[in-house]
C-alpha cells in the first residue's frame, strides 16, 4: 500500500490529524480498539497500517482516507503547518482542518475534471511584479478592467472567482480560508463562519494569492516578512471590493465624509466596516474619530440608508456554478449516486431536493 519510506510521512499526517480532531493517543486507540502504543508508533512511522485501521482512523478522525496516503497541493496560501504536542494550537487546528479541506476540494475537482463534466477557466495571474501594498492595489484595479467592473460593487465572489479560474469552495469549518494551485487547477475554502464582509474579504484575499502568485518563491516572499505580505494581500483585496476611486466625488467636494455617507459605501459594495473605513482612509479621507471607527453599523441604520440590507455573499451558494451544473450532469448520466451529488455541494442541496424520477437514479 505504501512504500517504506512512505510511513513516517503516513504517521506525520495521523498525528496531523488526529491533534486537529482535539483527541488524545488514548482517545484515538480506543475508538478503533488499539492499544494506545499502536498509535504511538503509527505515528513515529515505525508501524505499519493496513487498509481497515487506515478506513478506521479516517472515520474516527473525520477525514478522507485519502488524507493519510496523499500528498497535498504544493503552492499553498499560507505554509503548510503539521501540528505536533508543542505546536498543537486553536489557530494550528484550524489551519489543518482548512488544509484537509481544501485537498479533499482539490479531488472533487479532479473528479469532475476526468469524467469530462467540468472543464474550469483558465488560471489567470497578473503580469507584473508586486512588491508594495500599492503594487497589490494597481493589481486589483487591472483586474477590476479585465473584468469590465469599473468601480461597480462585486455581486457575487463565487462568480467572479471562478472567472478568474479559483475554484471557492465554501465550507462550515472554522477559520478563515486557504487556498492553493495545483498544476493547472486553482482552489479555495472560504469558512461560512464569520460575518458576510468578512467572508467577502476572505474570497477577495485568497484571489490575491492566486492572482499575484506563490508568496514563499516571488519577489514579494523574498524581500518581506510574513505579516508585510499578508498586508500587500489584503491591500488587494480590499481595493478589489471598494476600489478608491469610489470615494473620488467626496474626495472633489473637499467636505468631510460623513458616517452616513460611509455606511451607504460599505452596504453598496457590502464590505465590512473596518475595511471601508481603510479604504477611505487610503483615498485620503478622514481623520475620523475613534467612536465612528469603533462604533459599527447595525441592521437598522443599513436600512435607514439605503432602505435594504444587503443580501449575503457566500452563505448559500456553497460551490461554484460551473461545479454545481457539473455535478448534476454527471448524476442525470449516471456517474454519481444521489448520496454523493449531496456530498459533492457541500449543503447546498438536500438528497429531497434531488427528482425522484430523473435518469441520474442510480443503484448505490
Amino acid at each position: 500500500m505504501a512504500d517504506q519510506g512512505e510511513w513516517p510521512d503516513i504517521g506525520e499526517r495521523i498525528r496531523t490529524a488526529r491533534l486537529a480532531a482535539r483527541l488524545s493517543q488514548s482517545e484515538l486507540a480506543a475508538a478503533i480498539g488499539l492499544d494506545r502504543t499502536m498509535i504511538a508508533k503509527m505515528e513515529a512511522g515505525s508501524r505499519r497500517v493496513d487498509a481497515l485501521e487506515l478506513a478506521r482512523l479516517a472515520t474516527a478522525l473525520g477525514v478522507p482516507m485519502a488524507t493519510f496516503l496523499e500528498r497535498g497541493p504544493l503552492v499553498l496560501s499560507h505554509r503548510s503547518m503539521t501540528l505536533t504536542e508543542d505546536t498543537d494550537t486553536e489557530a494550528g487546528r484550524e489551519t489543518v482542518t482548512l488544509d484537509i479541506a481544501l485537498a479533499t476540494w482539490f479531488r472533487e475537482l479532479r473528479q469532475l475534471i476526468g469524467i469530462g463534466m467540468l472543464t474550469p477557466r483558465p488560471v489567470m495571474s497578473y503580469p507584473h511584479k508586486v512588491t508594495s501594498a500599492e503594487d497589490a492595489r494597481r493589481a486589483a484595479m487591472w483586474l477590476r478592467d479585465e473584468l469590465h467592473l469599473a468601480d461597480q460593487p462585486i455581486d457575487s465572489m463565487m462568480s467572479l472567482c471562478e472567472q478568474c479560474g479559483q475554484q471557492v469552495l465554501v465550507t462550515s469549518l472554522p477559520g478563515d480560508g486557504a487556498s492553493a494551485i495545483d498544476g493547472d487547477l486553482a482552489a479555495a475554502v472560504v469558512s461560512l463562519q464569520g460575518d458576510p464582509g468578512r467572508r467577502r474579504a476572505t474570497a477577495a484575499h485568497e484571489l490575491g494569492h492566486m492572482l499575484l502568485g506563490d508568496e514563499y518563491s516571488s519577489d514579494l516572499g523574498v524581500n518581506a516578512s510574513r505579516e508585510s505580505r499578508e498586508a500587500v494581500i489584503n491591500a488587494f483585496a480590499a481595493e478589489l471590493l471598494m476600489p478608491m476611486s469610489a470615494f473620488a466625488r467626496h474626495k472633489a467636494s473637499g467636505e468631510p465624509i460623513t458616517r452616513d455617507q460611509l455606511l451607504r459605501l460599505a452596504a453598496t459594495y457590502r464590505t465590512s466596516w473596518s475595511l471601508t473605513v481603510r479604504q477611505a482612509r487610503a483615498a485620503g479621507l478622514g481623520p475620523f474619530s475613534p467612536r465612528m471607527v469603533q462604533a459599527s453599523p447595525t441592521r437598522a441604520e443599513f436600512l435607514e440608508a439605503i432602505g435594504w440590507t444587503p443580501q449575503p455573499d457566500l452563505d448559500s451558494i456553497r460551490v461554484p456554478p460551473a461545479f454545481a451544473n457539473a455535478v448534476m450532469r454527471a448524476w442525470r448520466d449516471g456517474y454519481l449516486t444521489r448520496t454523493r451529488v449531496v456530498e459533492l455541494m457541500h449543503g447546498q442541496i438536500e438528497e429531497n431536493d434531488l427528482p425522484r424520477d430523473a435518469e441520474g437514479d442510480v443503484a448505490p
